[in-house]
């Protein structure tokens, strides 16, 4: 027999070529079924459908193990239930298929008479809460089977079938590919895909962060998961086996659109994470001032959705004195209330802890903020007059034009800040766009490159070119001493005009005295005397309450000139001062203002050119 001979040009598959193979082909299958339109509809079905298998190949591993060790395993999905039972079921397919997926009640692959399959997956409960089935129970609660044919969602089924997720290599492979299918996602929600940061943002913002296992991260807005995931794969490089469990329950988050969710539970079991604690509601749904020890975290990490309004009721579970509509700034609060506090000095302790010490014991977030919040005023300024007071606010990185384009573009800055003492200076740090670039785009994103200088720099802090120092505290003890004359002329004012207040009321009590003088058998001459001293009183009376209003309206200028110089501190849009080239982020109204002025000047410069022509 002769020997085989190779072409040159044969090569061999890859697992990673295996694996696209399998899933483009499984898309291109929904794509032919007219009940999907588009990336939207089909990457949350595929989702779905891999998440159940991953399930099964799952429970197939503790089953095993469960052999090995000779103790009993109860699945967590009953038979017929499991993928084994149905989904490579070659005589399990058609609109059979499809009335045990979507039907409440169904034919089940044993010819018995049940729940259907998404009926049953929804009421899957534990007894502790926290179970693997209550995830299931929770990924699936607004999941819906939106492919028409029966007979294309089993050819989608079988290919599938194919994925091996008890095989470490595949589930390494299919984490990466997952994530392509996320962006991919992103770019058709156009400016729905607020629910995806970049990962180069993501693992900038973990990698100096720098979680420690044991600690509790938190993302209360955790979209597709990217921080959760990129937290815990940080965390795995330093896991010992002993500290497996407890990383386990280490992460939390929540997300209340049900898409997101279910593609925040697929990405981290693909990462190896068995039981996502992800809270499927609004974290903003919680009274603030309820919120207590048992609700503090380490960390947090988040891109809180902007730009957008939380309904009234939303709105009231915070400080009458501090509700907005700002998405923004209602979720600061709520970071601001559950990181953790400053642990109580120890008995015996004498030395205080060194400030980066005593940072990594305390409270400390990581969060993506629009350029609003930092020059927005009003009852913005005064959210952030509580967080310069109580945080120390040590870092804003401000990030370049086009990072999160073409979805938004608004300009966004990474806001680090912990719970070891007021802020006193605040460093700025501004990512450069590559040479030659005027801005990132969808096909040329940003990359983890981009922040390798400021990584470098973060530990061993200098000025430079992209790094300034701005000296928070010594501004604000200026700004409280240039606004004392003008706060102290305002309570002078107003002392006055309270004063003439009372000589008001003191005056109008003696007129009615005068008035209830006069009687029935009073002499002409008297009644006379007495009416002319009414009218010297109401006189004075309408002298005092206009010199009343004049008070007040000093006052109320007086402390407006006070107010302005102080508030403006809270400002903290603030430009590089060591490079000439600064992007700037200006605020809208002075935007406007600057276009305007513009066209003022153009239409000057016309008029003398018409004039010039005669």
């Amino acid at each position: 027999m002769g020997k085989r001979t190779t072409k040159q040009n044969d090569k061999v598959i890859t697992t990673a070529q295996k694996l696209g193979s399998v899933v483009k082909s499984a898309r291109d299958t929904m794509r032919t079924d007219k009940g999907l339109n588009g990336e939207l509809d089909r990457l949350p079905q595929l989702t779905w459908i891999m998440f159940l298998k991953l399930l099964d190949d799952s429970e197939k591993l503790h089953e095993a193990e469960a052999e090995l060790e000779g103790i009993s395993y109860k699945p967590t999905i009953q038979t017929p239930y499991r993928w084994r039972d149905w989904a490579a079921n070659e005589n399990f397919t058609g609109d059979r298929l499809k009335s045990f997926i979507n039907n409440d009640e169904a034919i089940l692959p044993d010819d018995t008479k049940g729940a259907g399959l998404l009926a049953y997956l929804r009421n899957l409960k534990s007894k502790t809460g926290n179970k693997r089935a209550d995830v299931i129970a929770k990924v699936f609660k607004d999941v819906n089977n939106r492919m028409i044919s029966g007979t294309l969602l089993w050819d989608v089924l079988n290919k599938v079938n194919e994925i091996h997720f008890d095989k470490s290599e595949e589930v390494n492979l299919l984490s990466t590919l997952y994530e392509s299918m996320l962006k991919e996602m992103r770019d058709a929600a156009g400016d729905s895909g607020e629910f995806y940061t970049p990962r180069p943002v993501v693992r900038f913002m973990v990698q100096v962060i720098a979680p420690k296992v044991g600690e509790t991260i938190f993302d209360p807005a955790c979209g597709t998961g990217g921080f959760l995931v990129e937290a815990y794969e940080y965390l795995k490089q330093n896991c010992s086996a002993q500290d497996w469990q407890i990383l386990q329950k280490s992460l939390i988050g929540a997300e209340a659109k049900s898409l997101p969710l279910m593609l925040a539970h697929m990405s981290l079991l693909l990462h190896g994470f068995e039981y996502p604690d992800i809270d499927d509601g609004n974290s903003l749904r919680f009274t603030l001032s309820e919120m207590g020890e048992k609700d503090w975290v380490d960390i947090i990490l988040t891109n809180p959705p902007f730009g957008g309004e939380e309904e009234d009721r939303i709105k009231k579970n915070f400080p009458p004195d501090r509700q907005t509509k700002e998405t923004a700034f209602l979720f600061l609060q709520l970071i601001m209330r559950r990181l953790r506090q400053r642990p109580k000095p120890r008995v015996g302790v004498i030395h205080e802890l060194p400030l980066h010490e005593l940072s990594l014991q305390t409270g400390r977030a990581a969060v993506v903020f629009p350029n609003g919040v930092l020059f927005g005023d009003g009852m913005c300024a005064k959210i952030k007059e509580d967080l310069l007071k109580d945080f120390n606010l040590h870092t804003i990185v401000r990030l370049p034009n086009g990072v999160f384009a073409p979805y938004t573009g608004i300009p966004t800055n990474l806001l680090f800040f912990d719970r070891s003492g007021q802020t006193d200076e605040i460093w700025f740090y501004e990512i450069p766009l590559p040479e030659g670039r005027k801005t990132y785009t969808k096909t040329k994103p940003i990359q983890d490159e981009d922040f390798a200088e400021c990584v470098a720099w973060w530990q061993n802090r200098e000025e430079n070119q992209y790094a300034w120092k701005y000296n928070f505290r010594e501004v604000y003890h200026q700004a409280i001493k240039d606004a004392k004359p003008y706060w102290d002329a305002g309570n002078q004012a107003e002392e006055i005009a309270n004063e003439l207040t009372k000589k008001v009321k003191q005056l109008t009590e003696k007129i009615k005295g005068l008035e209830n003088s006069i009687l029935d058998f009073s002499l002409p001459q008297e009644v006379v005397k007495i009416k002319q001293q009414i009218q010297t009183v109401k006189d004075e009376v309408k002298q005092s309450q206009i010199e009343e209003q004049n008070q007040r309206e000093i006052a109320k200028v007086e402390k407006g000139k006070g107010d302005a110089i102080y508030w403006a501190i809270y400002n903290l849009d603030r430009k590089n001062p060591n490079n000439q080239t600064d992007f700037e982020h200006l605020p809208p109204e002075q935007l406007v203002n600057d276009i305007l002025e513009k066209d003022r000047r153009v239409a000057e410069i016309m008029s003398e050119i018409k004039a010039i022509l005669g």
